[in-house]
């Protein structure tokens, strides 16, 4: 495990290094939650274009639980695990680039990831009918989610990669509830 850990540490060091003051903006935009708002309409707005309105509701509710349960999951994981961010590591302050406004004290695993992953494999799913190839531009969307933690300095790539995982598992499983849901209650 701490050779695993020692891993995680130099590949955070290498990919946060890429960084420059020129991009620096553009990654505290992708990393930034409300920066995700309008492309969250959009998705609203193709829905209901494939659900309609009841279903539409539906689906509300659901996203709503799916972004809870992850997001508390994530902090159940921080709190309980107590991993460091990068940011808070003395041994790395020297070697990396922190460019977040703020640095939370633990890091494992990546809410950012893992709700930006959620969000895009519900969403990609749910709307694959109409709109097949969406999924490809929601996982490009999350996968720069997830960077930007590692860009920011104030996640482990490992952090992202599990959050990517948690994320991607529980879209998945809430796409399926929608499912069942809308088919049980829903007009279909």
């Amino acid at each position: 495990m701490e050779q695993l850990l020692a891993y995680d540490s130099q590949l955070f060091e290498f990919l946060n290094s890429l960084g420059s003051s020129r991009w620096d903006g553009f990654w505290r935009v992708i990393s930034y939650k409300l920066s995700a708002i309008p492309l969250y309409a959009l998705l609203l707005y193709g829905i209901y274009k494939v659900y309609g309105l009841k279903n539409l509701l539906i689906t509300i509710v659901i996203v709503a639980l799916l972004i809870t349960c992850v997001d508390q999951l994530a902090n159940l994981f921080k709190y309980g695990i107590q991993r460091p961010r990068p940011c808070r590591v003395d041994a790395l302050s020297e070697h990396i680039r922190f460019v977040a406004a703020r640095c939370g004290r633990y890091g494992f695993f990546s809410a950012h990831a893992a709700n930006s992953m959620a969000a895009a494999v519900f969403a990609g799913l749910a709307l694959r009918s109409r709109y097949p190839n969406v999924i490809f531009v929601l996982l490009f969307w999350a996968a720069m989610v997830g960077y930007s933690r590692i860009y920011l300095g104030v996640h482990y790539p490992g952090d992202v990669l599990v959050g990517w995982t948690i994320g991607a598992i529980f879209g998945y499983l809430f796409f399926r509830l929608q499912q069942f849901l809308i088919r049980k209650y829903g007009t279909i």
